[in-house]
């Protein structure tokens, strides 16, 4: 039934935040699997790494195809900047929309955060979410699309000194419950992939290798530290037609350093 080697051939995606780590994981992956990605990024140094993704997924000689798209999402209007892109690329039905992007913040003890600070974290981790699926709303298939919303399980396991990240990732599971259960009677489905440490260079700014050695005392699965594949294959399974009876849910993918 579900025998298609190339699943997610003639669908159209999304992935915000796609220049590096789990991002480009995920835009590879859903490329691989066949789908078209809009793969956004924000900073000029990121406009090469990009272009190098793009590039690599043009040449699988499938139905995989990719677009990059400059746009910073602490500005709305970029959500609608994003989708019009995404659409005269690759028509008007938007099939998947990964909300990937992401900010950890700085690391402060309560009573020194500014509004900067919180702003800063909930502009990008909260309220481009919110934004990104308001726009692709009117885009979605007639049956069978898919959101996935990228949190941590920082949003569950409080860690001192970073209450506005792990804050802004419990506050899109609440997106991901409500679009569930507004999308769900249309066919379509939402869910949320809460990584644990992966191996990337936005936790190598944040923490320590001390720290890194301690997080891979506590991950029960060999011990090491997540790999972007690791949460990539995770997604890829959650936007194909074999995930549609999950919907709603918010998943550790953690190698069980949080179970839920």
């Amino acid at each position: 039934m579900f025998s298609n080697s190339l699943p997610l051939e003639n669908r159209v995606a999304i992935v915000t935040g796609g220049s590096r780590g789990i991002g480009a994981g995920i835009a590879e992956t859903l490329a691989r699997r066949g789908a078209k990605v809009a793969i956004t990024f924000t900073s000029e140094s990121s406009k090469g790494i990009t272009e190098k993704l793009v590039n690599k997924i043009k040449g699988f000689g499938t139905s995989a195809d990719a677009i990059n798209i400059q746009a910073d999402l602490r500005d709305v209007a970029n959500a609608k900047h994003i989708v019009d892109a995404t659409v005269k690329a690759f028509g008007p039905t938007i099939h998947i929309l990964v909300n990937n992007a992401g900010c950890g913040g700085a690391i402060k003890s309560l009573g020194t955060s500014t509004i900067e600070d919180y702003n800063g974290v909930f502009d990008v981790n909260v309220r481009a979410v919110f934004f990104m699926a308001e726009a692709v709303a009117s885009h979605l298939p007639n049956k069978g699309g898919r959101i996935i919303n990228i949190g941590s399980i920082g949003g569950r396991k409080g860690y001192a000194q970073f209450p506005l990240y792990c804050a802004s990732k419990a506050a899109i599971e609440g997106f991901t419950r409500c679009w569930a259960a507004e999308l769900g009677p249309q066919g379509h489905t939402v869910n949320q992939v809460n990584p644990g440490s992966v191996d990337t260079d936005m936790l190598r700014k944040v923490i320590t290798d001390d720290f890194v050695q301690v997080i891979k005392n506590e991950t029960p699965f060999e011990h090491r530290i997540g790999l972007a594949s690791d949460i990539s294959e995770v997604v890829g399974f959650l936007v194909e037609d074999r995930s549609r009876w999950i919907t709603g849910q918010t998943i550790s993918v953690s190698g069980g350093m949080a179970m839920y």
